[in-house]
């Protein structure tokens, strides 16, 4: 690391200079970035969330407030007054742009209506279809074939894996406001290491039904009620390859739909009530998380 011509300290031709903020575009200059504005929410009364680094949220005398960190920031509280001091005392700090009610942020639509607020990725399924040339496919009515029996070597020919797996974490980004694909999604994704032109077949199929029903939101609702609730559910033996189960559950805090997962179970259940269990197990284990956030 050198001096830089016609700016060599004649003095000290060996030393460096010490930046006094970083240079946009460099690797140390997000994280740089995110520590000035978390001092600065800190300064404020925040604390950071200990599940998402982040989320932060000041909570004090009845004020909640929370501050999502992107490369936009999402603000939102109940107290409109407070609102406006954390977003003047920002702007004293840093260079901040005119704030408007949030409409879209990292390729979700937010649309409020009267019940609440639909979360769409209209615009993002079209973009997706688009570059995979599907804009014109067929539609059709399940995610899934009634009877896909997939494995792992079923003897058709290598697919392009690289498309494959671009396209499987496009539909994984999606569950965003679509849980319901969680369980295609997920038995898809464990075939990227070894995909072929029969799974590629099953991810079109299934971008089809994203097609036909590319106006599907999630609605989040208006509501006091904030009591938690779960519903969990498993198949017995449905993977081929090795016999193991699959777990998928959803938790509701209220009528709203917070958390939900589908995987592989860890061992092989000996019982369609045993594989019940261990889906009991962990939504409950879930559950228990989500109250203590």
């Amino acid at each position: 690391m050198q001096q830089p011509a016609g700016f060599i300290d004649q003095s000290h031709p060996r030393h460096v200079y010490s930046l006094q903020k970083s240079i946009y575009g460099l690797k140390q200059a997000p994280r740089a970035w995110y520590n000035e504005l978390r001092s600065g929410l800190l300064e404020l009364g925040f604390f950071n969330s200990k599940s998402d680094s982040s989320l932060f949220i000041f909570n004090r005398d009845g004020i909640l407030l929370y501050v999502l960190v992107y490369d936009d920031l999402i603000l939102t509280g109940n107290n409109s007054q407070f609102l406006q001091h954390v977003i003047k005392s920002l702007g004293e700090r840093f260079s901040l742009k005119e704030f408007n009610d949030l409409h879209y942020f990292l390729g979700v639509e937010v649309i409020p209506v009267q019940q609440g607020l639909f979360l769409s990725h209209n615009r993002y399924v079209h973009d997706l279809l688009t570059r995979l040339k599907m804009v014109g496919a067929k539609e059709v009515q399940t995610p899934m074939y009634v009877s896909a029996n997939l494995m792992l070597d079923d003897g058709s020919t290598s697919c392009d894996a690289i498309e494959y797996r671009r396209t499987i974490g496009s539909l994984q980004y999606l569950l965003l406001t679509r849980p319901y694909l969680d369980f295609a999604v997920n038995r898809l994704a464990q075939f990227m290491h070894k995909s072929t032109v029969t799974h590629w077949q099953h991810v079109k199929w299934l971008l089809c039904y994203v097609k036909q029903t590319i106006h599907f939101s999630l609605l989040l609702r208006h509501q006091s009620n904030s009591m938690l609730k779960g519903f969990s559910d498993a198949d017995w033996g449905g993977d081929l390859d090795d016999r193991k189960s699959t777990t998928a559950y959803m938790i509701f805090m209220g009528n709203n739909p917070i958390s939900w997962r589908t995987m592989k179970q860890k061992v092989v259940a000996r019982s369609s009530t045993e594989a019940e269990y261990q889906a009991l197990v962990t939504a409950a284990s879930d559950i228990i998380y989500c109250s203590f956030q």
